[in-house]
């Protein structure tokens, strides 16, 4: 067993266990909780390193060999989403030593933390797709009773709104996987990829496809099956928006991009389409509905929607340089998003409010704030030299190059929205005279292990934009790892292939 594979499970599980253990001791939870993501990063990028160096890695359960055992894989992709798990934890876990009350910590916030990391490594390095199911699974409890953590009715309404509609996808994954069993015989991702072509039934292909494709779209709140995620992300304290915004629908993305380049590529003139106008009616509607909000959160949770289409962007496209454009675009968007969403905190409690028409006055009360904001709002509008121009440019020269000109309209249609949304968002929150002249005062009470992450989280979004090339290079990998999957697929069943 190659403990490598293993280490980004165990870590978040055995923090957890541990912080379960010293419930009654805030303190020591909250530094555990701290550690726990500080060693997770390191081990991340350790792995990322080795992967880098050695090629895919690949690790056996058990000693049972592929198909019959469980297989954990790391490629590019899967080690790309496990640092940037770490980063994103160890900046909610740091951001939230100042703002999750006792309380919450007590009922078992940073177990719960760590509970939904590991889920997420588990999904991001299974090769068994019952497996992705089960880690799904551990993911929908742990961010649910995250969502419902205090028990406020606004919280409440989210979080059954939340569940019921990821019910509803764990409810057609598992159909999905039992039609997937009885046909091929196999759930071992890359046994499928060989085991498919030759069952003789593409019309039944296609169909199971279309149920994984609604299944992971729900979660990843794709068109039109995205309005559990404005309707829940604004309620839970911003420490657990910020989580959410990073990661949970990353993990959606990264289904859609494993099985629709590994499986389910004997229909892609079918199924990507689909997933190219969905990717493009995302975009669309998810910035109107933020140019449509009045609140804060809920004007970036719509922004979350929109720019997932961005990520499933290069999917439809389905070539090596589409696939490599939406890594890049995830990279940059996990730490986007949650910068923003962690900024958004601070406004709050700066402000004393999330309405917009209630805010104002922030550039003259925290100029510090006002760049924060602004760098990670204006990347995700797309402009250089931030890290989300070179990934829009990316995607859209995908799109230029096989003449998908109506995706990359969209995309640049939507890019002029996003821009104008944040524009509205920084006139009102940061431009315009505070409406309460005590608005000034409270920034400073603000603690500083709330800008220590949002510090970072921006530095990096600048740096991505400096250092696109080195970035770029890593998502190239990733991307021609995607759509030639024969390494990966030799990787995993060796001598069996």
């Amino acid at each position: 067993m190659n403990i490598l594979l293993v280490l980004p499970l165990l870590v978040p599980l055995f923090t957890a266990i541990f912080a379960l253990l010293l419930r009654n001791r805030p303190q020591a939870q909250r530094m555990l909780g701290v550690g726990g993501a500080a060693v997770l990063l390191v081990v991340g990028v350790i792995l990322l390193a080795t992967v880098a160096q050695r090629g895919i890695l690949v690790s056996q359960i058990g000693d049972w060999p592929a198909p019959f055992g469980v297989s954990f894989v790391a490629d590019m992709l899967s080690a790309i989403m496990i640092v940037l798990t770490g980063l994103i934890g160890l900046a909610v876990s740091v951001f939230s030593l100042a703002t999750i009350d006792s309380q919450r910590v007590r009922f078992g916030y940073y177990p719960l933390v760590q509970v939904l990391l590991m889920g997420l490594c588990g999904a991001f390095l299974t090769g068994d797709i019952f497996n992705l199911f089960v880690w799904f699974e551990v993911l929908l409890i742990a961010s649910f009773v995250l969502l419902a953590l205090g028990s406020e009715r606004a919280q409440m309404e989210g979080a059954i709104k939340y569940v019921t509609l990821n019910l509803m996808s764990s409810v057609l994954f598992l159909i999905a996987v039992g039609i997937l069993y009885a046909e091929a015989g196999t759930l071992n991702m890359a046994d499928l990829a060989i085991t498919l072509p030759t069952l003789g039934q593409p019309g039944l292909i296609t169909t199971v496809a279309t149920l994984f494709l609604v299944a992971f779209g729900i979660k990843a709140a794709f068109f039109p099956l995205f309005f559990w995620l404005p309707a829940s992300y604004h309620t839970p304290p911003v420490a657990v928006s910020a989580l959410f915004a990073g990661l949970l629908t990353k993990v959606g993305v990264y289904a859609l991009l494993r099985t629709f380049s590994l499986i389910f590529v004997g229909d892609v003139a079918y199924t990507h389409t689909i997933i190219l106008v969905a990717a493009g009616l995302t975009m669309v509607v998810g910035v109107l509905g933020a140019l449509a909000q009045v609140e804060l959160r809920r004007t970036l949770s719509f922004l979350i929607v929109s720019h997932i289409g961005f990520a499933v962007m290069g999917l439809g496209l389905y070539t090596p340089a589409g696939l490599a454009g939406s890594v890049f675009y995830v990279i940059e968007d996990m730490v986007v998003l949650t910068a923003l969403f962690l900024v958004g905190g601070v406004v709050a409690r700066v402000g004393g409010s999330e309405r917009l028409r209630e805010l104002g006055g922030m550039a003259a009360a925290s100029p510090t704030l006002a760049v924060l904001f602004l760098l990670p709002a204006l990347s995700l509008a797309g402009i250089p030299p931030l890290s989300g121009f070179f990934a829009k440019l990316a995607l859209l020269q995908a799109g230029l190059a096989v003449g998908q000109y109506a995706i990359v309209a969209t995309a640049l249609v939507t890019s002029a929205l996003t821009l104008l949304a944040i524009t509205r968002v920084w006139s009102e929150v940061f431009w315009r005279p505070a409406p309460l002249l005590g608005a000034v005062g409270l920034a400073v009470g603000v603690r500083p292990t709330t800008w220590v992450p949002i510090g970072v989280l921006v530095a990096l979004v600048v740096l991505i934009g400096l250092g696109a090339g080195p970035v770029y290079t890593l998502a190239q990998v990733a991307g021609e790892q995607l759509f030639d999957p024969s390494a990966y697929v030799r990787a995993v069943l060796g001598g069996n292939t």
